[in-house]
């Protein structure tokens, strides 16, 4: 029998071999044409969100070499892509003024051999999540930072290669999607969900069977009810980081801490801000535990800090503010926490003395004992003995004796605070420091005495000087122009006198707040602070004179406070150039002539301010894995007055605070309709001023107004009835001037008393009179609504009528 070799076999054989195939999958050049096409479907995505793409990304055909892209060694296929921040465009704007990144998931089912995935930081928003089923190698999935929104898939859960799954600070609403008779997959190890608006119940019990789950982090999301106490209950986890910040949470867990006793491995562990009671878990500091991260801050918790008998090793920073903590500090802290980096035990009542041992924590950085009840003196080695100490803080304690404990050389690198104590004698004439290039000295607030001499202060680097709230006295030294790089320098609550000195090269100053002194002399721009930068100016309660010119200069003031000095002379219209201003107040001064009418088309509040303004003044950061600790410098605040009393003003309030006080000066004419125009306006005070005719209708549109001082001036006519529209308004006032005619009684003028009209003798309420508004449909009147009362027009008008009438008359009379 013959045998033959199968030839048309192997030519069709040969023929596929040579065809090309869509089905068949090769490398070219090390990367496979499908996953590179689809890291090029990515970057035209991202220019189609105005974002870029890589700059690697189509630079030679391997995309196993481009940037974010990693392959794998034994197959060549994609494995790893860091995606994280690959998006950064503010031209694409949601509703809500967000940019976000429109990305079309199904590109991933080209990555066959996904193991990781980190598209976190990017603003994007999915439209679909069912490629995600088809990530079967997938280990570690990092979406968050997004704006991803709906409910949790639960797909993610039975990823079951999965150990790291995060999708924190997102927009995502419901339940978590985990029940008894979920199907996780066992490799699961880290979750973190935390910063979204999860709620319903989520149960640790539903975690029993993930025996490798190493972290939990589900904070920040307050209508999310956590269950972990279940006492016959022993779980098969041991996790190393629990994250329970800010969540409804059961709040027998630290009082009956069932659950966190059979946790023996935790490393980190946050439950602040959950309004937690019972005592201080001094239980937790044992011989064998691992802590490093401690943070049970904002809650309740009584007792005190102590006893612990055993080192606390391996413990790096405890965060106990705002609770309720008392007793004393341990007199052997640097036993107990001798690797300690940061403690914040602010906000309590601890008493006692500060313990001389916190000088042997060598490694501290950050020490924050303020707002509470401890007395004594400060010891002088936490001032001059810590190396690496970077912010000592003890506020509004009751501290005292000599400033700086009469050294001459601080060590602390960046923030000193001492402020709201009873350190007492004068300020050191020579004194050095070791800050860095935003160095804070915060001594406001005390008991200092003596001159301001600046002459030998080696402070090159300070960024921060408060030295409010004393009884220092005399001239400012003009050696205060050799702190250079100072950004806010508060002297106010003193007793200084003269004039504020001319300094060779302006101080870039962004806050200068001198008020209640007396300081005298005019005022300069551009002698001793640079008036185009600075951005908040109170030179209020003093002695200053002179006209007001120079303000025209101050192109970036937000806070402009210049009431109860002497000045003198007309508000230029120049004033209106000053377009960032949200508080104006020129009040108890001699300011005479009309008010610019141009002042109706200042922004106050229109837009939104770029930078808030206390950012600008801020700590160094401080970054552990429960607290990223970014504290901003906190002044004694700004103080306006509204609705009758003084507010002070901390923080952010430029945001959101506006207004203007012109209140006792001599102003006069009429108050100018274009005031009106100031529709995010909150409080407008004209008092005390010699203001004549009509009341402007068009202060109607002034919807924001929550105060109007118009009182002890002599406008006449009547109180316009558009006012009833104003919603917002609280604080209503035009005692002692001319009104006349009805007071309206609808809206919020249902609920101002009578005190509000006093001194207006031709007033009346409306029940005694005719109503005071038209019937609806009557809009406001464009010229301002002040002709309808006008004499002239009514004599023409009836003398057209008379006139028409006798022509009316004779004509039909002829034709008769």
């Amino acid at each position: 029998m013959s045998c033959s070799f199968p030839w048309g076999f192997f030519c069709f054989f040969l023929v596929v071999l040579c065809l090309p195939d869509s089905n068949i999958s090769t490398p070219s050049h090390g990367c496979f044409v499908e996953e590179r096409t689809a890291l090029m479907d990515i970057g035209s995505s991202l220019t189609r969100s105005n974002g870029t793409a890589p700059r690697s990304w189509g630079r030679g055909d391997d995309c196993c070499l481009w940037e974010h892209v990693k392959c794998s060694n034994i197959t060549g296929r994609v494995s790893h892509l860091y995606f994280s921040n690959l998006y950064a465009s503010d031209e694409v704007l949601d509703a809500h003024g967000h940019s976000f990144w429109r990305f079309d998931t199904t590109v991933f089912s080209s990555f066959p051999e996904l193991q990781f995935l980190d598209l976190s930081m990017n603003n994007a928003t999915f439209q679909s999540w069912d490629v995600f089923e088809s990530f079967r190698n997938l280990r570690e999935l990092d979406l968050s930072s997004n704006r991803l929104n709906g409910s949790i898939p639960s797909s993610l859960f039975s990823l079951p290669r999965l150990e790291h799954l995060s999708l924190s600070q997102n927009l995502f609403e419901g339940s978590i999607p985990v029940t008894p008779s979920s199907n996780i997959t066992s490799a699961l190890k880290t979750f973190n969900f935390s910063m979204n608006n999860l709620s319903g119940e989520f149960s640790f019990f539903w975690l029993r069977n993930l025996t490798k789950l190493q972290k939990i982090d589900v904070s920040g999301n307050a209508n999310l009810v956590v269950a972990v106490n279940f006492p016959s209950w022993s779980p098969s986890f041991q996790l190393k980081v629990l994250v329970l910040s800010g969540c409804n949470l059961d709040k027998n867990i630290v009082r009956e801490p069932i659950f966190l006793r059979t946790q023996h491995q935790l490393e980190v562990l946050d439950l602040s801000n959950n309004s937690l009671s019972g005592s201080m878990p001094n239980w937790l500091f044992t011989e064998q535990t691992t802590l490093v991260y401690l943070n049970l801050g904002n809650n309740s918790l009584t007792g005190s800090l102590g006893p612990i008998w055993y080192p606390q090793m391996n413990l790096q920073a405890i965060s106990l503010p705002m609770n309720r903590i008392s007793g004393h500090l341990p007199a052997n802290i640097s036993s107990v926490f001798p690797n300690m980096s940061f403690l914040d035990v602010s906000s309590n009542t601890i008493s006692g003395e500060i313990p001389s041992s916190l000088c042997n924590i060598t490694r501290m950085e950050y020490l924050d004992l303020s707002n509470n009840s401890l007395s004594g003196e400060l010891p002088n080695c936490l001032l001059t003995e810590y190396p690496i100490l970077t912010t000592l803080k003890v506020s509004n304690n009751k501290l005292g004796g000599p400033i700086f404990g009469g050294t001459n050389h601080l060590s602390i690198k960046h923030a000193l605070y001492l402020d709201g104590n009873k350190f007492e004698g004068t300020l050191p004439r020579y004194l050095t420091a070791d800050f860095d290039a935003h160095g804070t000295l915060d001594l406001h607030d005390n008991n200092l005495s003596g001159k301001l001499n600046f002459s030998q202060w080696n402070l090159s680097t300070l960024c921060t000087l408060s030295l409010a709230g004393n009884s220092l006295i005399g001239e400012i030294h003009p050696s205060i122009c050799n702190l250079t790089r100072i950004m806010l320098l508060d002297l106010s609550h003193n007793n200084l006198s003269g004039a504020i000195p001319n300094c060779m090269t302006a101080l870039e100053l962004d806050f200068f707040i001198v008020s209640h002194n007396s300081l005298s002399g005019h005022i300069v721009p551009f002698s001793f602070f640079n008036s185009s930068t600075v951005m908040a100016l109170d030179l209020s309660h003093n002695q200053f004179n002179g006209n007001i010119e120079w303000v025209q200069y101050l192109g970036e003031i937000k806070y402009l406070s210049l009431g109860s000095n002497k000045f003198e002379g007309q508000i230029s219209p120049s004033l209106c150039q000053l377009q960032s201003l949200r508080i104006l107040d020129f009040s108890h001064n001699s300011l005479s002539g009309p008010l610019p009418s141009c002042i109706g088309n200042l922004s106050f509040g229109q837009n939104p301010v770029g930078i808030p303004l206390w950012s600008l003044i801020c700590e160094n950061h401080f970054r552990y894995p429960i607290f990223d600790y970014i504290g901003c410098y906190e002044d004694r605040g700004f103080s306006f007055r509204t609705k009758g009393n003084i507010y002070i003003y901390k923080h952010n309030f430029i945001n959101w605070m506006s207004g203007i006080d012109l209140s006792a000066n001599m102003l006069s004419g009429q108050i100018p309709r274009e005031l009106g125009n100031l529709g995010h306006i909150k409080a407008l005070n004209l008092s005390h001023n010699f203001f004549d005719g009509p009341i402007p209708a068009t202060f109607a549109n002034m919807s924001s107004i929550e105060s109007l001082d118009l009182s002890h001036n002599k406008l006449s006519g009547a109180i316009p009835w558009q006012l009833t529209r104003l919603s917002s308004l609280s604080v209503f006032s035009v005692m002692y001037n001319n009104l006349s005619g009805c007071i309206p009684d609808s809206g919020q003028f249902g609920s101002f008393d009578m005190d509000s009209y006093q001194g207006n003798n031709l007033l009346h309420p409306a029940s005694e009179g005719s109503e005071c508004a038209p019937s609806s449909g009557h809009s406001l009147p464009d010229d301002g609504g002040e002709k309808a009362n006008d004499p002239i027009l009514y004599a023409v008008t009836a003398a057209s009528f008379v006139v028409t009438f006798w022509i009316t008359f004779t004509f039909t009379s002829f034709r008769m």
